[in-house]
């Protein structure tokens, strides 16, 4: 119940950030579902790759390049998905930050 429950408040979450933060664009509530799901998709597939490729960067950046992984897997979701669209990469960066910290409020609150 649990993970239905963050499912769809991640995906309302999603459609809220993709509506109102400058840059990214949403069609409606169900390409916000699918880009939760693609999200999911490819932060356990391709993220731990891009982890391990970036992992000398990520030492000389303090950690900062994370951010980049982050905005780039958006960016990747965007291209994958005709319904979401980003306007450039810091309007992805901005996406993925705010995206990061919400659903981390909405999971401490639910947990």
């Amino acid at each position: 119940m649990g993970f239905i429950l963050k499912f769809i408040l991640t995906a309302i979450i999603t459609y809220v950030l993709a509506t109102y933060l400058p840059g990214s664009h949403i069609g409606g509530f169900s390409d916000a579902i699918l880009l939760v799901l693609v999200l999911a998709v490819l932060n356990a597939v391709l993220k731990p790759i891009l982890k391990i490729l970036g992992f000398p960067i990520t030492i000389l950046t303090l950690g900062l390049f994370l951010l980049v992984i982050n905005a780039l897997i958006v960016l990747l979701a965007d291209w994958i998905l005709p319904g979401f669209k980003v306007d450039g990469f810091l309007s992805a960066l901005l996406f993925s930050i705010v995206l990061s910290v919400v659903t981390a409020i909405v999971d401490m609150v639910v947990d």
